[in-house]
């Protein structure tokens, strides 16, 4: 019996806050130049945010958005409420406030798609129970063999390759120095009938080993 009382009291209340609430938004909205079907349409679209959003704070496990949303809404009733209260003047309303007024739609009609279409979070489904298999009541014991497997080997590593050793720079030969070493080179040959080596291509052109190496590389 107390708990109907205490429910029957809980509602009562709850339809007097709506209504006030409900004709101050009206109040409200008319005054900011919201006429006709209009006014009364800025109520329901705040009462239905309250709604959706604390519908969303009791269904979902992430409810940030959904308190968002309903602090925005409860803002615009309390400051209806406020606004009505004989602190504004009803009669000549600031700028701030139709604009306000005015867009309120669009963020009511975001809030709502927000709250409708945002998917919650998965939750992980709880691992199904394994159950231990009955044991039969004349099923007699089976021994436990265990077999210890033997330890795999590591696998061999291929060996280390070795780097190899950077080629020689190039060394650029003048043509004219080309020139007169083929000349000198073919005056050995004739005279000796051998191939001149780079120790006496170096010795006969007074060059460095490295020059005297690449000169006689190209005279092969």
């Amino acid at each position: 019996m107390s708990r109907t009382l205490r429910l029957d009291a809980v509602l009562i209340q709850a339809v007097i806050a709506g209504a006030l609430s409900f004709s101050h938004l009206h109040d409200l909205a008319q005054a900011a130049g919201q006429d006709g079907w209009k006014a009364w349409a800025y109520p329901i679209s705040v009462d239905l945010l309250l709604v959706a959003a604390w519908r969303r704070m009791r269904t979902h496990a992430d409810n940030r958005a959904a308190w968002i949303w309903f602090v925005i809404a409860l803002a615009a009733s309390l400051g209806a409420n406020i606004a009505t209260a004989g602190l504004l003047d009803l009669a000549d309303v600031p700028a701030w406030l139709r604009i306000l007024v005015a867009g309120w739609p669009a963020l009511a009609f975001l809030g709502g798609t927000l709250l409708a279409h945002t998917p919650s979070a998965p939750t992980d489904p709880e691992p199904a129970p394994v159950l231990a298999p009955l044991a039969e009541p004349d099923a007699e014991p089976v021994a436990v063999v265990t077999v210890q497997r033997a330890p795999e080997l590591a696998p061999e590593l291929p060996p280390a390759a070795v780097p190899a050793a950077p080629a020689p720079p190039a060394v650029a030969v003048p043509p004219a120095l080309l020139d007169y070493a083929r000349k000198l080179a073919d005056t050995h040959h004739a005279t000796t009938g051998n191939r001149i080596d780079p120790d006496t291509l170096r010795a006969r052109l007074g060059v460095p080993a490295p020059l005297a190496d690449a000169i006689t590389a190209q005279l092969a």
